[in-house]
């Protein structure tokens, strides 16, 4: 996969970009990232990328011109269509069916803003996803791009050192996961369940989705509202109701 972050502050990107996972999935060639300041593409003697908005108004607006220069000339080099992502408030609010739809592309471009918002020609005529990670306004989009970049990327095949590590993984079962615990089996006087030191698999299954329901209805009720239970978990969840009664 190929990913390419337009901004205004690539300096944001090195610490995130270099560490952890996404250098690992680098040095196995499963990603690709580039960072591009679009400033280069601006015209005029101050590169200038932000206006007054038309109307009046608070703050400063980002120029068409730079951004649609920027995204095509990625395109123009491209093997193939890249999705042009926006991240923005207004956006789709992000969710893990999101990044394993993302995940299958081949090629990602994130627009990063700053300053009051977009001109609403890129917006209208340049992207294809608008991306929102939460009901809350950042100074800018790098974060938001970042964050979207690492749940994708450790999508890929061989990115993970477990293949079964994401499809484990919170919401992409549906379900809240399971609690989790390592050695030592006592500390400070604190234990581990029973099952979970049993040697017994299909009982640490059962216990391992029994607790993913407790957890999933405790705090993610509404997820339980779209997740079809077969009837082990229905009896499971009844079971669980009425310790919490």
């Amino acid at each position: 996969m190929k990913i390419d972050f337009l901004t205004l502050f690539p300096e944001m990107f090195s610490g995130v970009l270099g560490s952890s996972i996404l250098k690992k999935a680098q040095e196995k060639n499963a990603v690709d990232f580039r960072v591009i300041n679009f400033r280069e593409y601006a015209e005029g003697k101050h590169q200038t990328v932000d206006d007054y908005p038309y109307g009046g108004g608070a703050g400063m607006v980002l120029k068409p011109q730079p951004v649609f220069d920027a995204v095509e000339d990625i395109e123009k080099n491209a093997a193939c269509k890249p999705k042009i992502i926006l991240v923005c408030p207004q956006g789709e609010r992000y969710s893990q069916k999101k990044a394993e739809e993302l995940a299958q592309a081949e090629h990602l471009v994130f627009i990063s803003g700053h300053y009051e918002g977009y001109d609403e020609r890129i917006r209208e005529h340049l992207v294809t996803d608008e991306i929102s990670i939460g009901d809350f306004v950042l100074t800018g989009g790098e974060l938001a791009s970042m964050v979207i970049a690492d749940s994708v990327v450790r999508l890929l095949p061989g990115v993970l050192g477990n293949e079964d590590s994401p499809v484990q993984d919170s919401f992409s079962s549906g379900l809240l996961e399971h609690p989790h615990y390592t050695r030592p089996a006592n500390f400070r006087g604190m234990g581990v369940p029973e099952t979970l030191l049993s040697g017994n698999h299909k009982l640490i299954d059962e216990w391992r989705m029994k607790e993913s329901l407790r957890r999933t209805y405790a705090r993610r009720p509404d997820l339980l509202d779209h997740y079809e239970l077969n009837k082990d978990q229905v009896k499971w969840l009844d079971e669980i109701k009425k310790e919490e009664e």
